[in-house]
């Protein structure tokens, strides 16, 4: 079984991305005169710590691949039996059972549902593919989702300082 603390060995598994420090690459930090081999040398700089912070996130996807709806396994005789209930019973609230409260606490892309305050883009884009892949399987059709600008820039912004807590810069 594949559970949360599974994750949470891996998740603090990414590795921190180390840049050097590089003032030359722009204008507004340039504090002398740059020349174009410098300008030459900070922008392949540039570009490759980009790609450092690109792979980053593509480690962080894959472990939130991992463990995407882990407690429909861990919990599946909950998530089961509460189910079974609301396929037998037309009055009972999918939503308010036990099984989808933890649910919806325990894995970050049921945004609508229940917010976690460090919200991310990552958690947003698990969303995606999570009601696009089952929209696609189960009625060949995708239900209209919307979230509110405040959700978006709110998983903008953290996104921002989680990888600026993960960048560690040499001189």
């Amino acid at each position: 079984m594949r559970g949360n603390s599974d994750f949470n060995i891996l998740k603090d598994n990414v590795e921190k991305i180390t840049i050097k420090k590089s003032q030359s690459a722009d204008t507004r930090s340039a504090t002398e005169k740059v020349s174009k081999e410098q300008l030459l040398s900070a922008s392949h700089q540039h570009i490759n710590d980009v790609r450092k912070a690109i792979n980053w996130m593509r480690n962080k996807l894959g472990y939130i691949s991992e463990k995407h709806d882990f407690t429909k396994i861990d919990y599946i005789d909950d998530f089961y039996n509460e189910f079974e209930q609301a396929q037998n019973d037309p009055d009972f609230n999918f939503k308010e059972s036990s099984w989808f409260r933890k649910h919806i606490t325990s894995e970050r892309h049921h945004v609508n549902d229940y917010c976690c305050s460090d919200i991310n883009l990552f958690d947003l884009l698990e969303r995606v593919a999570d009601i696009t892949m089952a929209g696609m399987a189960r009625t060949g059709e995708i239900y209209d989702d919307e979230l509110s600008p405040k959700i978006l820039m709110k998983a903008y912004k953290n996104t921002v300082e989680l990888l600026k807590k993960n960048i560690e810069v040499e001189d």
